[in-house]
């Protein structure tokens, strides 16, 4: 960018001001709440294991299936929002949400709770992505990676309540009473949502959307796929948000005190750490995206090599014991990977025009949760194959890396010289963004 950048919205951009500020933050409210149902397991993966007798594959299937159900609705729930409006989508996402925390708590058997995570993950589904357009209809374009990310933010202020709130209250409360009063959250969210939530601002209506059935939908999904920027959105996702990912949600805690003979007390820390990195460096990472567009991929890719190293060192450390600093500094640069992996989006939201915006998100944001899916499967089998042997569990991160770093470097260069060639670069480059 240059000093003699404009600085004015611009046209048709909507206004943003505090009235955007309040309704997109009604949206990020339901996406807060998603997130501490679906990273309340994360805590409880123990005691889960415990309440419904299973082993470490059929406690990985709890995740697995969440995930599952998540990735295979981020397209349909790409062309819903598009299609039906933010409100109407994230009214269904809480619906389906709170009824799976709440059916989790209740459940008996592990069958019914398997269920209960599926409609959980149904209804987790519905959020980012609205959340996502809600901001793009509320404010410019150039804050449309520092809006990104702040929602990322949030989202993980409710994985901090996973760890310390939830972690806590399984301790006093037991089981049923923790997972029946979180869903309690989900009601309040609603109610905001119904009363408050607008789609869009007056006088910045969307475009009519064609409604034609299978072929609307067939239109929609080829148009997004075809940008070279909406796959390298994809894969940058799929290769940096999964480390922390399967730590989080899963496999952090029984790591830490199995593995590592760590109390759960100090595992929780730890997991805390994670989630405090993470929120600042989303807002670090924003910041430099919104000024530099061309440090995507670089930071990227940076945070897949650091992960991989950390990781690596962590878990072949001569012993089998990792020393605190070590431990520390791996959870530190895990933080980095779900900031990393919205710059995802930041190839994916200036390929596509305003109407296909729902649907290529669906795209990008499905390639960190299938990453994610597979690698708790992996950890999960290999675990319970080699009895209990973390290392080469956790080494199934390296493959998943591996491969997704070749794809990203395959599709740079043809994403960017349509950026150039095409004149699609984010208006984000056009607009000097102030501190």
């Amino acid at each position: 960018m240059t000093s003699a950048a404009p600085t004015l919205t611009l046209p048709g951009d909507p206004p943003g001001g505090r009235r955007a500020a309040w309704v997109w933050g009604i949206g990020v409210a339901v996406y807060f709440v998603a997130i501490i149902f679906r990273t309340s397991l994360g805590v409880a993966g123990l005691d889960a294991a415990d309440r419904f007798d299973v082993n470490a594959s059929a406690l990985s299937t709890f995740s697995i299936l969440q995930l599952l159900v998540y990735a295979g609705m981020q397209i349909p729930v790409g062309l819903m929002v598009d299609r039906l409006g933010t409100k109407r989508v994230l009214t269904l996402g809480v619906v389906l949400f709170t009824l799976g925390q709440l059916g989790f708590a209740l459940s008996p058997s592990y069958g019914m709770a398997l269920a209960s995570r599926a409609l959980l993950g149904c209804g987790d589904a519905m959020t980012f992505i609205s959340v996502l357009r809600l901001g793009a209809r509320w404010f410019p374009a150039r804050r449309g990676p520092l809006i990104g990310q702040v929602a990322a933010l949030f989202g993980m202020a409710g994985n901090l309540v996973s760890t310390l709130l939830i972690a806590r209250a399984l301790h006093g409360f037991g089981w049923t009473a923790t997972f029946v009063g979180s869903s309690l959250a989900g009601v309040v969210v609603l109610v905001l949502l119904l009363l408050f939530l607008k789609d869009h601002p007056e006088g910045h209506e969307p475009p009519p959307v064609e409604h034609a059935g299978a072929a609307y939908v067939r239109k929609q999904i080829a148009a997004s796929w075809r940008e070279p920027g909406t796959r390298l959105g994809m894969w940058v996702h799929f290769t940096t948000q999964f480390p922390a990912m399967v730590f989080l949600l899963l496999w952090g805690m029984p790591f830490l005190v199995e593995a590592q003979g760590l109390s759960r007390g100090t595992a929780g820390e730890l997991l805390t750490l994670v989630v405090l990195s993470n929120m600042v460096v989303g807002l670090v990472y924003g910041q430099v995206i919104a000024r530099h567009h061309a440090a995507r991929a670089p930071l990227a890719l940076g945070t897949v090599a650091m992960t991989a190293l950390l990781w690596a060192t962590t878990i072949f450390y001569p012993g089998g014991h990792a020393p605190m600093w070590l431990l520390i500094t791996l959870c530190v640069v895990l933080g980095s990977c779900g900031p990393a992996s919205m710059i995802g989006f930041d190839f994916g939201r200036p390929a596509n025009p305003p109407e296909r915006q729902g649907t290529a998100s669906g795209i990008v944001n499905m390639g960190g949760f299938v990453a994610s899916m597979t690698t708790l499967f992996a950890v999960g089998v290999l675990l319970d194959v080699t009895g209990d042997n973390y290392r080469i569990a956790f080494a199934s991160v390296f493959v998943l890396e591996a491969f997704g770093v070749v794809q990203i470097l395959r599709l740079y260069a043809s994403a960017t010289h349509r950026e150039r060639d095409h004149h699609v670069v984010s208006r984000v480059e056009a607009v000097h963004v102030p501190a």
